[in-house]
């Protein structure tokens, strides 16, 4: 039995992480003014009848701090890159050169600066909330082992320490969001 209650937390501590890492993944994909490669992480182009991430029909680098270019392995691949970028409304338009696809960063205004903080700050949510429902999903197995003959104490034991782990990774989400903030608003 004690093992079972050792494996709740721990199962709860990796499904916490697993939604730390996803929030990292997604703040990523907010651009803080600097181009990267990221920015078209979750862009898809039809490439002959399946979806394939643009990372994975060319080549895509950085020119300069607002410029990126995707230079596709096919030349035919132009087009659908093109028309992936715009249907994806990341707020930026491709230039075309026959070549290859330049996409330059506009320069971020207050206005917009804000729109992105809040949609870090949307984001997170999504994390504490994601790691509450984790905490939650374990408090409710505790009890089920508690029905069961499980001691009132371990009981209680191991609902702190899972209220612990929550804790924890509560305050690592609004580190993220603070350290993503800064970024965003720094000129």
């Amino acid at each position: 039995m004690a093992e079972d209650v050792s494996h709740i937390v721990s199962s709860a501590e990796d499904h916490m992480q697993k939604a730390i890492t996803h929030l990292e993944t997604e703040l990523i994909k907010i651009r803080a003014g600097k181009a990267t490669p990221q920015v078209v992480d979750g862009i898809v182009v039809d490439y002959y009848g399946s979806p394939t991430p643009i990372s994975q029909v060319g080549n895509i680098s950085v020119m300069d701090a607002r410029t990126l270019t995707i230079q596709p392995w096919e030349k035919n691949m132009l087009q659908p890159i093109e028309r992936a970028i715009i249907a994806a409304n990341i707020g930026i338009n491709p230039q075309n050169d026959g070549n290859q696809i330049r996409l330059f960063l506009p320069p971020l205004t207050e206005e917009r600066r804000k729109e992105l903080v809040k949609k870090c700050l949307t984001e997170g949510e999504h994390s504490k909330v994601a790691i509450r429902n984790i905490r939650r999903d374990a408090i409710e197995q505790i009890k089920k082992f508690q029905k069961n003959g499980l001691s009132e104490d371990i009981a209680k034991d191991t609902e702190a320490s899972v209220q612990d782990l929550t804790n924890k990774f509560i305050v690592a989400v609004d580190k993220h969001l603070a350290s993503k903030e800064k970024e965003i608003m720094s000129v």
